[in-house]
């Protein structure tokens, strides 16, 4: 994508009047804080300006250069040098000017269920939890368990934590699907490979100021927690389930031995439900069009396969088969997957900007 130096300049003018506004001493506390949010999101793209403005101002002058006899095969050795810069320069301006996703730099709410194949779909959701648990420790993230619903032979039938730490909604999000997983459970006397399934749903984790949600919206139900079996875990109301009346969510919350804790993590899982409701209906709206799947969130699209007789791992959104299952499932092989992804659909918006 090549960007006009008319483009470039006038992203520094905007940048240099955003400061020159900023250093208005009358300036209101509520509009500095705008500007500052602006002129923050603008700096990145002026530094990779200036870089491109620079290799393109010494690429002029040793084509000047060049045209000197004398000096020809030093230029010109010169020139082929920054000529090769110039691309990875160019595209690295064109992604600072893509349009941001105001949720990238948010927490995020990960949700895993169990699918089809019964207890072995249950053991796969307790295998990529774990994937996920070691791949945040590799980011330093931090996760808190939200709540917890075990499998009868281990794995769980749903979990749900929330994950907090650097970008962290920004490298999760490609994750929302089905993974499918193909393998000989621990079970089979025979030796044939079964297929199972878990659903991966990762959601922005919204603020209050994010989503309003209406106490008359809401209906709160209390009730005595319990295990597995039916024992009671405690012997008061702490259970909550709240129903968001207008749109039908429903979310229970039963992990901690406090009414008041419970509650507060049941409406954080549902703020971030919410939001991303509203965030579905927008992104719906815009890219009705759009063809490019890899952001496309839909959770009932088979997104992964993770074949273990074979030890491949196979995204089937951009046709990437890496032979390292093992690693993958370890954490820190995961992040070459994620990163592809991320790759490939930075590739299909800047194709929609050009």
């Amino acid at each position: 994508m090549i960007i006009s130096p008319e483009r470039i300049a006038q992203i520094e003018r905007r940048h240099a009047d955003l400061a020159a506004q900023m250093g208005n001493p009358s300036l209101a506390a509520d509009k500095f804080v705008q500007l500052s949010k602006d002129y923050a999101e603008l700096t990145p793209v002026v530094e990779a300006a200036a870089a491109l403005r620079a290799l393109r101002e010494e690429a002029a002058s040793l084509k000047s250069i060049a045209a000197n006899d004398e000096m020809y095969e030093m230029a010109q050795e010169e020139l082929v040098a920054i000529e090769e810069q110039l691309p990875a320069a160019e595209r690295a301006m064109a992604l600072k000017l893509l349009p941001k996703d105001s949720a990238d730099s948010k927490p995020a709410m990960l949700e895993i269920r169990a699918g089809t194949g019964g207890d072995e779909a249950a053991l796969f959701a307790g295998d990529l939890y774990r994937m996920y648990e070691r791949y945040a420790a590799t980011r330093n993230w931090r996760i808190e368990l939200m709540s917890a619903s075990a499998g009868e032979m281990g794995g769980f039938k749903e979990i749900i934590a929330s994950v907090t730490g650097d970008s962290v909604f920004a490298r999760l999000k490609f994750e929302s699907g089905v993974h499918r997983v193909q393998r000989v459970p621990a079970t089979e006397t025979q030796g044939r490979i079964h297929t199972s399934a878990a659903t991966v749903a990762v959601l922005p984790e919204a603020e209050e100021v994010d989503i309003d949600i209406q106490d008359k919206d809401l209906r709160i139900d209390v009730f005595r927690s319990s295990g597995p079996g039916g024992q009671s875990v405690n012997t008061t109301d702490s259970a909550v389930r709240i129903t968001h009346l207008p749109s039908g969510l429903v979310v229970q919350q039963q992990d901690e031995k406090s009414q008041h804790k419970n509650k507060a993590k049941a409406m954080k899982v549902l703020r971030s439900r919410l939001y991303d409701l509203e965030r579905s209906k927008v992104d719906s709206a815009r890219s009705a069009d759009r063809k490019a799947m890899v952001g496309s969130g839909d959770r009932s699209e088979r997104i992964r396969t993770y074949n273990y007789p074979q030890g491949r791992v196979t995204d089937h959104r951009i046709n990437l088969t890496l032979h390292r299952l093992s690693e993958i499932l370890e954490g820190p092989g995961l992040e070459e997957m994620i990163a592809a992804l991320i790759s490939e659909d930075e590739a299909a918006r800047l194709a929609e900007l050009g």
